[in-house]
C-alpha cells in the first residue's frame, strides 16, 4: 500500500504493524492521536480488518497547536501553528478510497477529550502528537485503559525537530511502571 504522506516513513509503519501484531490475542481496541491524512491510519484499520478490535482516530484536523518551551529545537522550525493541516474530509476520502472499515473519528484538542470519547479497553496505541501536550495529554487519558500488555508507540521520539515528544515520554516513564522500552527509528515503544 503506497503511503500517504511523508511524515511516516515505510520502516516506521512496519514496526507499528509488527507492535499491533503483538497485541492480537490482548483484549480492548486501537486507537491513533493524530491521523493527519491517515497514512497510519489505513495501515493500521487494513491490520484490523478481520479482527474483532475497533479503531479509534483523534485529530483536532486544525493543524499543530502553538508550541511551549519543552517543543523549541532549532532543527524543528519549519513546524509552527497550523502546520500539518488536514481536513477530516481527506481523511475520510483516504479511508474509503482502501476499502477498509471506517474506523470512529473525532475532532478535537487531545487536551479536551474526556475518559467517555476513548474506549475503556485498550491493547494498542499509537500516538503523532509531535508536541510536549499532544503527546502528555493522549498518555494521561489512555493510561487507566491500558489492558496488561499493551503497546503505546510514540512518534518522533528520536525527532532532534520535535523534542517534546521525548521529554513528555521521558517524564512518563519515570513515574509509570513499564514492562519494556525501546526505541527503533524515530519511535519510543512503550509495553505494559
Amino acid at each position: 500500500m503506497k503511503l500517504l504522506s511523508d511524515q511516516v516513513s515505510e520502516r516506521e509503519i512496519q514496526i507499528i504493524l509488527r507492535e499491533l501484531a503483538t497485541t492480537t490475542a490482548v483484549e480492548g481496541d486501537v486507537v491513533e492521536f493524530g491521523c493527519y491524512v491517515g497514512t497510519t491510519s489505513v495501515h493500521l484499520a487494513k491490520a484490523l480488518q478481520s479482527s474483532q478490535k475497533r479503531l479509534y482516530l483523534y485529530d483536532s484536523f486544525a493543524g499543530l497547536p502553538e508550541k511551549r518551551t519543552e517543543d523549541m529545537s532549532p532543527a524543528g522550525e519549519q513546524f509552527k501553528t497550523g502546520e500539518l493541516l488536514a481536513s477530516k474530509k481527506e481523511l475520510i476520502r483516504n479511508l474509503k478510497q482502501t476499502g477498509v472499515p471506517m474506523p470512529r473519528i473525532k475532532k478535537a484538542w487531545f487536551s479536551e477529550l474526556t475518559s467517555d470519547e476513548v474506549p475503556h479497553e485498550i491493547s494498542f496505541a499509537f500516538l503523532d502528537g509531535d508536541y510536549y501536550d499532544s503527546v502528555r495529554d493522549p498518555l494521561r487519558l489512555i493510561w487507566p485503559y491500558l489492558s496488561a500488555c499493551a503497546v503505546v508507540v510514540v512518534d518522533d521520539y528520536a525527532n532532534e525537530a520535535l523534542p517534546g515528544a521525548a521529554k513528555a515520554v521521558d517524564e512518563w516513564r519515570r513515574t509509570h511502571e513499564l514492562r519494556a522500552f525501546q526505541v527503533e527509528a524515530s519511535l519510543a515503544i512503550m509495553k505494559l
